[in-house]
């Protein structure tokens, strides 16, 4: 998830992506996101199992701030919100 200017990125696990980026957007949950006004959907993964889907997680937060801006640019160029693709 990114903000508005795309100049702050989270990364997380769920097994309910559109409910989960739903709270995120209406600011159901405090934390990290709102925070920072994270409320834009631009990159996600959809995996067969949750530890496929925390190991994976774990790699991209291991990740640079590069890499995480070039996984997104793979697949959402534009950066526009995804959320209502879903």
């Amino acid at each position: 998830m990114a903000n508005k200017n795309n100049t702050v990125l989270y990364t997380g696990v769920t097994s309910n992506l559109q409910k989960r980026v739903y709270e995120h957007k209406e600011k159901i949950v405090k934390g990290f996101t709102h925070k920072y006004n994270l409320d834009k959907l631009v990159f996600y993964e959809v995996h067969s199992d949750s530890y496929n889907a925390i190991s994976r997680e774990k790699q991209i937060k291991a990740g640079s701030r590069q890499k995480k801006i070039d996984l997104i640019n793979s697949m959402n160029e534009a950066w526009k919100d995804l959320y209502y693709e879903l």
